[in-house]
C-alpha cells in the first residue's frame, strides 16, 4: 500500500476516535446525571461507540500494511486533535506548557514519520 495512503488512513483513524471523543463528551454534558440508564439510552454515546468500532477496523487494516513502530506512534496525534478540539469546541482554557506539549508531540511524530 502507498505510504500516502497509509498516512491518510492512519489520520483517518486518528479523526475517528477523536470524533468519537467529542461525540461522547457533547453526549455526557447533555445528560441530566450520569447514570447506566442514560449512557445506554444516548444516541451520542451509540454514535461515539460506532466511530470506534470503524476506527478498529481501520486500524487492522493499517498494522497489516505498516510498520507498528511507525503507526502508533503517530496516534499520539490524537492528543494535539483533542486538544485543539477541547480549545475550539468547549473553550477550555489551555496553558502554555500544554501548547509546548503540543509542540514535542508534532516534531515527535515528524521525526517518527521520517522512515
Amino acid at each position: 500500500m502507498n505510504k500516502l495512503v497509509l498516512y491518510g488512513a492512519v489520520l483517518l483513524n486518528i479523526l475517528l476516535l477523536v470524533g468519537g471523543q467529542l461525540i461522547w463528551k457533547q453526549a455526557l454534558n447533555a445528560m441530566n446525571g450520569l447514570s447506566v440508564v442514560n449512557v445506554i439510552t444516548s444516541p451520542g454515546v451509540w454514535i461515539g461507540g460506532f466511530l470506534y468500532v470503524i476506527a478498529t477496523g481501520l486500524w487492522f487494516v493499517i498494522l497489516n500494511n505498516m510498520k507498528l513502530s511507525v503507526a502508533y506512534p503517530m496516534q499520539s496525534l490524537a492528543y494535539v486533535f483533542g486538544l485543539l478540539a477541547a480549545w475550539a469546541i468547549f473553550s477550555e482554557t489551555i496553558p502554555t506548557t500544554r501548547w509546548i506539549g503540543v509542540g514535542v508531540i508534532l516534531l515527535g511524530v515528524y521525526l517518527v514519520s521520517l522512515d
